[in-house]
């Protein structure tokens, strides 16, 4: 397998330390490409991202499987940044590993991986933030979670508590594909066709370049990072396919399913009950203040339209989430 990858992070335009941290290690035709997004004071959330990074960086073990070896990477990051601040930083994780038998995909938070082919976008990883959460419920356009003044809140990070639970995906590669690893300070700023048509277009030292200076463009308001990795060939120099490490009937990919429903966390749903009660509560008031017989006048919809999904051509496949293990703990903050 050849991968072609590049990489940039920029401060951004209104912060003064950059809190992103990104790193890639290689094992022959395997490829390990890792981002993170830092968050606590001024200085702990640079701290938590590097740890972090380095952390799942140094438990790349190619004779692993693959899924296996990703959990315990981000385990392993989640109980070092956890044990260095006690809870007090955190940082969000996405990695992507790059095997002949296919792509594998780890996140905790809302850094993204997403993947391009023949100019058609999908996000691969699942976000861990309040908005997602109402969105995944009917809370929620699209559109609106975008625009929410709410939509940093995540709910679940590396380091935030002692234990962590992961999700991991997996799906088939194919020559020509591309797979963008970023941070929120691009992908908040950018929208999905634009990623696509910049990344799946140019090279990837280009199409890094262009993404970091377009979120800049448009206010910069946060870190960003932004990774693409652009699939070559599957195979090698002998036009034999190179197997993993691993048995190679372990490796899984991803069936043509249709997406996952993912249920609201326990914060996300105590946060939407909330803004029921509150939504209840301003309607009885305002009612019950009108003169007897008077009905409020009809206010013209405030409400954006829902965005139109991106079609998807039947070949794009969806990534599968891979099962938790019943033993791990899967608490979410």
């Amino acid at each position: 397998m050849r991968v072609r990858f590049s990489a940039r992070t920029h401060v951004g335009m209104r912060r003064e330390v950059n809190q992103d941290a990104y790193a890639s290690k290689q094992f022959g035709s395997i490829n390990l490409l890792v981002v993170c997004d830092g968050m606590g004071g001024h200085a702990a959330g640079e701290v938590a991202s590097e740890l972090g990074v380095e952390t799942i960086i140094s438990a790349f073990r190619p004779e692993v499987e693959p899924e296996d070896m990703l959990r315990e990477a981000f385990i392993g990051a989640n109980r070092a940044i956890y044990e260095a601040g006690r809870g007090s930083m955190g940082t969000t994780g996405v990695a992507a590993l790059f095997t002949p038998g296919g792509l594998y995909v780890a996140n905790v938070g809302d850094s993204r991986a997403y993947l391009v082919r023949e100019g058609q976008i999908t996000q691969i990883s699942h976000d861990h933030s309040f908005v997602s959460d109402q969105v995944a419920a009917g809370l929620m356009t699209p559109a609106q979670a975008r625009s929410s003044n709410i939509r940093n809140i995540i709910t679940r990070a590396l380091g935030h508590s002692s234990e962590v639970e992961v999700d991991l995906f997996a799906l088939a590669l194919r020559p020509g594909d591309t797979v963008i690893l970023s941070t929120d300070g691009m992908h908040g700023l950018i929208t999905d066709e634009e990623i696509a048509e910049l990344a799946g277009m140019l090279p990837p030292d280009a199409a890094v370049e262009r993404l970091v200076d377009l979120a800049n463009e448009r206010g910069g308001v946060d870190n960003i990072t932004v990774m693409v990795a652009q699939v070559d060939t599957l195979t090698g120099d002998d036009d034999e396919p190179r197997t993993h490490t691993a048995d190679a009937s372990s490796v899984v990919t991803a069936p043509r399913s249709a997406p996952v429903e993912r249920p609201l966390t326990p914060l996300g749903g105590l946060l939407a009950l909330v803004m029921l009660l509150l939504l209840v509560s301003t309607v009885s008031y305002v009612w019950l203040s009108l003169p007897a017989g008077e009905l409020p006048a009809a206010q013209p919809s405030r409400v954006p339209p829902a965005a139109t999904l991106f079609p998807l051509p039947p070949s794009l496949p969806t990534a599968t989430p891979l099962p938790t293990p019943a033993s791990s703990p899967t608490p979410d903050l």
